[in-house]
C-alpha cells in the first residue's frame, strides 16, 4: 500500500479533550474521527488493526468449541420484558419506537435474544453442551463517554453465550472460556489478569473480569503478581485441563479496588508478591444458571423424559476497547507500538528520496519481495522530508521501518529498525528482508 495513494490523516497534537494516551495517539496516528459524544468513525489504519483483534477473538472463540452468528443491532423490547430487563436496565438503554409503534431498543447485550433464538431450535439435551457467539456493535447510552474508545457508546464487542443441562455442566463451559480468555489476550501481546467480579445487570453468582495491567489503567487493582507472569494455558479443553486452569489462578489473590480485602490479601499473598497496580477490564464472563431460561421458558428435556430449563453463562470481550487497552500498554513518547499480532502493517518501507530512480527502484523491489512472502506493506513514498517521514512511522507504531535511502544505496545497505525496542541495523536489502521474514 503506497502512503501517497492511502487516507491517513495523522495530527501533530491532539485535541485538548483526549485525556489518556491511548485516545490521544487513536487520533493523531489517523486510527478514529469523532463524530458523536462517544461514537467513533473507523478510519482505515484503525479499522485494519480492529479486524485483527476481531480475528484473534474469533479464532480463539471457535478452538473453544463456540460456534459464530449474527444477530441484530435492533431488539424488541417484549424480549426485554419476558426477562424483566426492559425497565431494570435503566437509561443506558436505547429505547426506539418505530413508524408501526412497535418498541424496539439498540442492544447493549443479547442474553434475552439468544435465548429466544435457541427456545426456537433445541428441545433436547441431547443438542447440549452448546456455545452461541458473535462479534457486533453495540450501544450504550453512557451519560459521561470519556477516554475515547475506552468507555465509548457505541462499541464493537464479542458476546458469546453457553447452554448446558445442568450447573456441573455450565461450570464446565465456563472454565472453558475462562482458558480461552487467557489464549486470547496472550496473543495480541498483553498480560490479562482474571479477577472475581460483580455480575451486575447481567445476574448471577460467578463472574470474572480479565484486567490488563496498565499505569494510565481506569482503576486500581490488586493481585498476587504471579499470575502475571503465568504463560498462557494453551488449547487442551478437556474438562480437567480448564479446571486446572481455573483453580491454578483463583487460588491466587486477584481483586479490583471495589472488590478488595486489604486483610486477605495480605494474609493470602507473599509480601514481595503483593502487586498494586492500574488496570484497564477488556472482558468480563459470567454464570448467571437459569436466570433467562427460566423466565422465557428455554426448556430442553432431560436423559429422564423431563423438561427443564438449560443453564446459562455469557462471555464478552469488548473488541473496540482492545485497541485502546493495548495502546495504554505498549507506547512511547513517538507513538504506538503495536505487538506483531495485531498490528495494521508488518512493515514501513521508508523512500527517503522519492525523486530518486534508484532509491525508488530499491524501495520497489522490496515492497515486492516482501508482499510476495506473505508480508503487509505500507510504503511511504511521499515527498515528506525524512525527520516527518520517520515520526510518522513512529507515530502510527508499525513494528518494522525498512529505511532506503541514496546514501545507503551507495554502500549497498539499508536500514532496518525494530520499533518495539529502537534498536538499527545497516544491512545488506537481502539481509534486511530474509529478518523480516525469518
Amino acid at each position: 500500500m503506497r502512503l501517497s495513494r492511502y487516507f491517513l490523516p495523522t495530527l501533530k497534537e491532539a485535541p485538548s479533550d483526549a485525556q489518556i494516551v491511548s485516545h490521544q495517539l487513536m487520533l493523531r496516528a489517523g486510527l478514529i474521527k469523532q463524530e458523536a459524544a462517544g461514537i467513533y468513525a473507523w478510519l482505515p489504519l484503525g479499522l485494519r488493526v480492529l479486524r485483527k483483534i476481531e480475528q484473534i477473538v474469533r479464532e480463539e472463540q471457535e478452538r473453544a468449541g463456540a460456534v459464530e452468528l449474527l444477530m441484530p443491532t435492533l431488539q424488541l423490547a417484549d424480549l426485554w420484558r419476558e426477562s424483566g430487563r426492559y425497565d431494570a436496565y435503566g437509561p443506558e438503554m436505547l429505547r426506539i419506537t418505530d413508524r408501526h409503534e412497535r418498541e424496539l431498543l439498540y442492544g447493549p447485550t443479547n442474553e434475552e435474544m439468544i435465548t429466544d433464538i435457541f427456545r426456537g431450535f433445541v428441545k433436547s439435551y441431547k443438542a447440549l453442551p452448546l456455545n452461541l457467539f458473535h462479534i457486533q456493535w453495540k450501544f450504550r447510552d453512557e451519560r459521561r463517554p470519556r477516554f475515547g474508545v475506552m468507555r465509548g457508546r457505541e462499541f464493537l464487542m464479542k458476546d458469546a453465550y453457553s447452554f448446558d443441562i445442568d450447573e456441573a455442566a455450565a461450570r464446565k463451559a465456563y472454565n472453558r472460556m475462562f482458558a480461552a480468555y487467557l489464549n486470547t489476550f496472550a496473543r495480541m501481546g498483553l498480560k490479562a489478569v482474571p479477577m472475581r467480579a460483580d455480575t451486575g445487570p447481567i445476574g448471577g453468582d460467578l463472574s470474572h473480569e480479565f484486567i490488563v495491567l496498565a499505569d494510565t489503567g481506569e482503576s486500581e487493582v490488586f493481585c498476587d503478581r504471579k499470575l502475571v507472569e503465568m504463560a498462557p494455558p494453551g488449547h487442551d479443553f478437556s474438562d480437567d485441563a480448564v479446571q486446572a486452569v481455573f483453580d491454578e489462578r483463583t487460588a491466587l489473590y486477584a481483586a479490583t479496588e471495589e472488590m478488595h480485602d486489604a486483610a486477605r490479601f495480605e494474609s493470602q499473598t507473599a509480601e514481595g508478591d503483593r502487586l498494586s497496580a492500574r488496570g484497564i477490564e477488556v472482558g468480563h464472563i459470567f454464570y448467571f444458571g437459569t436466570k433467562y431460561s427460566a423466565a422465557m421458558k428455554a426448556n430442553v428435556q432431560g436423559p429422564d423424559g423431563k423438561e427443564a430449563p438449560v443453564h446459562m453463562g455469557s462471555y464478552g470481550v469488548g473488541v473496540s476497547r482492545l485497541l485502546g487497552a493495548i495502546i495504554e500498554a505498549s507506547h512511547d513518547e513517538g507513538g504506538i507500538i503495536w505487538p506483531d499480532a495485531v498490528a495494521p502493517f508488518d512493515v514501513v518501507v521508508i523512500n527517503l528520496r522519492a525523486s530518486d530512480d534508484a532509491v525508488s527502484t530499491a524501495c520497489d523491489e522490496a515492497v515486492s519481495q516482501l508482499e510476495a512472502l506473505g508480508k503487509e506493506v505500507l510504503y511511504d513514498d511521499t515527498d515528506e522530508r525524512p525527520g516527518g517521514k520517520f515520526a510518522t512511522a513512529d507515530l502510527i507504531g508499525v513494528p518494522w521501518q525498512l529505511t532506503i535511502g541514496p546514501k545507503g544505496l551507495a554502500d549497498g545497505v539499508v536500514e532496518l529498525k525494530r520499533r518495539a525496542t529502537g534498536e538499527k541495523v545497516s544491512v545488506p536489502l537481502a539481509e534486511a528482508i530474509a529478518r523480516l521474514t525469518a
